[in-house]
């Protein structure tokens, strides 16, 4: 009876091991895919500010934005400096990240 104990205990922590570094690894993953998410929409809400591509800057944001599987939160510009927050939903919260773009000081 007590190697059954003790092999219950290691099956048991190494379940709870395993899933807590595959969460570690989906929260990467969703860490990555958000930055590129803000990325891309600054880059193309400034390049649409400084008249590269038509349309709305903000919204060639959001459009971009939706390509990574984000929302846009909020999208400021200033001449052609654009700043950009997207959120994507995780593990039953919302992570955030931001990013700004322009010309060359």
């Amino acid at each position: 009876m007590p190697g059954s104990t003790a092999a219950i205990g290691v099956v048991a922590a190494t379940a709870i091991l395993a899933t807590s570094l595959a969460a570690l690894g989906g929260a990467a993953v969703v860490g990555q895919r958000l930055a590129a998410a803000a990325d891309a929409g600054a880059l193309a809400a400034a390049d649409t500010a400084s008249g590269a591509i038509t349309g709305v800057p903000c919204e060639r944001a959001a459009e971009v934005a939706a390509e990574f599987g984000a929302g846009l939160e909020s999208c400021q510009l200033d001449e052609l400096i654009a700043t950009v927050t997207v959120t994507m939903p995780f593990a039953g919260l919302t992570a955030r990240a931001s990013a700004r773009a322009g010309p060359p000081p």
